[in-house]
């Protein structure tokens, strides 16, 4: 997972500096105390602490490993004195963090056991005037071409297909609409907002490995709900090191979609 997240921020770059720019316009004023809920390994923290220097972060994550790890890249990037790392479970209990600017949760909400009691909180946290941030996946990243050359054409859309049934059994909150959700917990939006991914050839070495790791995270929830021949071709392009690997190929895309919700407390 760290892998992942690392390599998500990494391939993402540009989609994370346009999404903090533009929360950084419809901020009332710069923050000075920022949070970020399910932080991971800090691909939101770190492109905060970048987007505005006057502020300090707290990183709220409940693995230990992965805060391990931010405390690491934080050290290296010379911003571990504006990180604070704070272990919590949110489904479990609220964290004594004080008040906050600005919030900021990237694809965390919706592997909460009872989100809408983790945005009461976030809303009883946020200074009046603050802005949450909330953005999701749109849609997981698609990085095959229709006809991959390995006699399975359709193979990533057969994926996508089987990847939802397995996401509305595992994760039932993923793609939910939450706008309604942050009224309910008392804030008013301010914006809402889609931002589109699409990055063709040629691309950098790392979304080689971005569409490998990805792809591996999805493989287990694939098992039972595609054909044998189908897992074989995609265990093939993420598991081999031939030329049909995804890490050999020239013809990888990134597409994918982010939608984020700006709430404000009045």
């Amino acid at each position: 997972m760290a892998e992942l997240l690392d390599l998500d921020a990494e391939v993402l770059h540009s989609y994370l500096s346009e999404v903090t720019a533009w929360i950084d316009a419809l901020a009332a004023e710069p923050p000075h105390r920022i949070l970020d809920l399910g932080s991971g390994t800090g691909t939101g923290a770190l492109a905060l602490v970048r987007r505005f220097p006057g502020a300090d972060i707290i990183a709220v994550d409940k693995s230990a490993p992965l805060l391990h790890h931010l405390s690491g890249k934080a050290l290296a990037q010379g911003v571990a004195d504006r990180i604070r790392i704070v272990p919590a479970d949110l489904d479990t209990g609220w964290p004594a963090i004080g008040s906050v600017d600005l919030a900021w949760a990237s694809s965390s909400l919706h592997h909460m056991a009872d989100p809408d009691r983790v945005l009461a909180e976030v809303f009883g946290a946020i200074r009046p005037g603050g802005l949450l941030a909330v953005a999701e996946l749109g849609s997981f990243p698609r990085f095959l071409p229709d006809d991959i050359g390995i006699g399975r054409p359709g193979l990533e859309t057969r994926g996508h297909a089987a990847l939802a049934e397995a996401v509305a059994s595992e994760v039932p909150q993923l793609g939910s609409d939450w706008g309604p959700r942050l009224t309910k917990a008392g804030f008013t939006i301010e914006a809402e907002r889609t931002f589109t991914i699409d990055l063709e050839p040629p691309l950098p070495a790392s979304s080689g490995r971005y569409a490998q790791a990805s792809l591996r995270r999805i493989r287990p929830s694939l098992d039972g709900r595609m054909s044998g021949d189908d897992l074989a071709a995609l265990d093939t392009l993420i598991d081999s090191d031939g030329p049909d690997s995804v890490l050999r190929r020239d013809d990888l895309t990134v597409r994918t979609t982010r939608t984020v919700w700006a709430a404000r407390r009045r």
